[in-house]
């Protein structure tokens, strides 16, 4: 925690991941932040105490550098960067579809680089960070990740060839849940229910559900079995679930996000 780290492009993640860090026990005088407006910058300092510097400046002075940029603003980031850090700076990169090597071939040689998929739960300190080392990386290296990504949820290491199947399940995963939460929202007020009424219905056994999955250890067919009794109410609608296929249009939703996820690790932006 002695350590310098800087976040470039400090968006909401960013600012989630700074505000974390700091109630992990990082000093603010040791956190860096960029950011494309200065106006914003200055709201960063004032509502956390860290201090705002160019990019040019995070390279030369901090330990460790996680980029958070826009995956297809990356590039001109690292023709900016490139020139500045030296081969011992840690390098942590939060952006989608890239691969480490996209780094390392553009800075200097050894730069250790790891590779870090985040979702928005972070907001919350619930977040699921996905790690995978690059090359250059030691154990030292990932370590230092899984302490700053530990601060706003839970770590797990991959290797890097898993990336893109954990950005479909996990880093756009909050999606299809908000996504399920607002059908089932309008099913209700369809069934009659109050829009509010039916949310705080939902939402409560959203949250109910998933700590259940995280704390019994049972798998999920067994607590979808213990709420489905026969000739109930619970198997008509599962049998009209999958009537409609939605467990193959649920498959079918990750293989698209898996395959956008390589696709822009390729470059294409369209």
């Amino acid at each position: 925690m002695s350590q310098k780290v800087a976040v470039l492009g400090t968006g909401k993640i960013g600012e989630a991941l700074l505000s974390g860090m700091i109630r992990g026990g990082w000093a603010p005088a040791d956190l860096l932040v960029t950011a494309r407006r200065p106006e914003r910058a200055e709201e960063l300092r004032a509502r956390h105490g860290v201090t705002p510097v160019s990019n040019t400046e995070a390279a030369k002075s901090a330990d460790t550098l996680i980029l958070t940029v826009k995956p297809q603003d990356m590039g001109a980031l690292l023709d900016e960067l490139a020139p500045h850090v030296p081969a011992d700076r840690l390098i942590i990169s939060g952006a989608a579809g890239i691969p480490t090597s996209f780094f390392e071939e553009r800075l200097a040689e050894g730069t250790p680089v790891v590779r870090v998929m985040t979702n928005t739960p972070a907001l919350v300190d619930e977040a699921m960070s996905v790690i995978s080392p690059g090359s250059h990386a030691t154990e030292e290296h990932v370590a230092t990740a899984e302490e700053i990504f530990g601060a706003v949820g839970q770590t797990l290491r991959v290797p890097e060839g898993q990336q893109d199947a954990c950005t479909a399940l996990s880093g756009s995963g909050p999606a299809y849940f908000f996504y399920l939460v607002e059908a089932m929202t309008d099913a209700g007020i369809l069934l009659g229910l109050p829009r509010d009424k039916a949310h705080e219905l939902i939402v409560q056994s959203a949250i109910g559900a998933a700590t259940m999955l995280r704390d019994s250890g049972e798998h999920p067919v067994k607590l979808r079995e213990n709420v489905t009794s026969p000739a109930g109410t619970t198997i008509n609608a599962i049998r009209e679930l999958e009537n409609h296929g939605v467990r193959a249009a649920l498959i079918a939703a990750l293989e698209a996000a898996r395959d956008r996820s390589r696709e822009l690790a390729s470059g294409k932006k369209d």
